[in-house]
């Protein structure tokens, strides 16, 4: 079973994301802001984040970054679901190291979609 990190500041979100993906059969992981899901990315094995730009303590590009300049977990497929639409927040979501970018509210298919082509049926 495929086991995903979901990161974001919104406990509704956070569920709403862990319902989705724990209904498809896939282990999830819940963090309540940047620093909290570094840690627990940092201390377990993940087959896939998904992470929200705007949060306290430390913001979403700067997860993705640390995650893509790990030396163990670079390759480790990374979602970002935010509000922000502009195309330079996706520019910059893209720069930082995220394989996808979708904005919220989240389409439970379109989720699910873009978690199995990223890590498959795990």
């Amino acid at each position: 079973m495929a086991k995903v990190l979901v990161i974001d500041d919104s406990e509704l979100v956070r569920n709403f994301h862990s319902y989705i993906l724990r209904s498809e059969k896939f282990e999830v992981v819940t963090a309540n802001d940047g620093v909290e899901g570094l840690e627990k990315f940092f201390s377990d094995k993940f087959d896939l984040v998904i992470v929200d730009l705007n949060m306290p303590r430390l913001d979403g590009y700067e997860v993705v970054r640390q995650i893509r300049d790990s030396e163990d977990d670079e390759e480790v497929p990374i979602i970002v679901i935010s509000t922000e639409d502009s195309e330079d927040k996706k520019a910059k979501g893209f720069e930082a190291g995220a394989n996808v970018y979708i904005v919220k509210p989240t389409e439970p298919e379109k989720l699910v979609a873009n978690v199995r082509t990223l890590i498959g049926h795990k």
